[in-house]
């Protein structure tokens, strides 16, 4: 089972660059999500308690609340992400020399894959939640950090649609009453997550000309 919060960072990056099929993209997203988080609590930090960015204290606490968790569930993530991948790819391998076999064999697939598609929703929903707190506080919170709240909106943002790109690939394959539910959840997600993140890029940009 790999700790990917445990590794160093030139770990991660090498297991990464390798031809192993795991970690992935859907390992990245989450591992983003975590790095989007803790900047986000960064600007929270330099925010609170600062009587000059008093008017950022109650979205620096919002954002607190939402992204402190995701330290380490991200992490989390993108261990079961890679797992969830390894369990697809067992059952491809499981036996099918017979009816039984064979149907067996279709189900854990299908099964897998399923529970592949999962683990990216979650990274996904939990990425959007953090998108929704970050406008505030690149309105409010410590100016001089407003550009800090751009970068963690972007590897949010690219948290939450590459975890969508992981949940389209495993639904694809999935049949239509397994996926339908699924890609209409994906579909309105990949929407709001792209109207959250220009939100937070406009007023970024619209901080740094004030």
């Amino acid at each position: 089972m790999t700790d990917y919060g445990g590794m160093t960072l030139a770990e991660y990056r090498n297991a990464l660059a390798s031809d192993a099929p795991t970690p992935g993209g859907g390992t990245a997203a989450a591992v983003a999500l975590s790095q989007g988080a803790a900047l986000s609590l960064m600007v929270c930090n330099l925010t609170l308690g600062k009587e000059r960015w008093q008017d950022g204290w109650t979205s620096a606490e919002s954002c607190i609340k939402v992204a402190e968790p995701l330290l380490e569930r991200g992490h989390q993530l993108a261990r079961e992400d890679a797992e969830a991948f390894d369990l697809v790819m067992s059952a491809f391998r499981m036996p099918k020399s017979n009816d039984d076999e064979i149907m067996l064999r279709k189900s854990a697939i299908q099964n897998g894959t399923l529970g592949a598609a999962m683990v990216p929703m979650e990274t996904a929903k939990l990425a959007y939640g953090l998108l929704n707190v970050l406008p505030d506080l690149a309105t409010t919170g410590n100016g001089n950090a407003v550009t800090d709240v751009g970068v963690a909106g972007l590897l949010v943002s690219a948290a939450c649609k590459g975890a969508l790109f992981n949940v389209e690939i495993n639904i694809n394959s999935l049949p239509d009453d397994m996926a339908t539910p699924l890609r209409t959840e994906m579909d309105e997600l990949r929407i709001h997550c792209r109207d959250k993140a220009r939100e937070i890029m406009h007023r970024v940009h619209e901080r740094l000309q004030s």
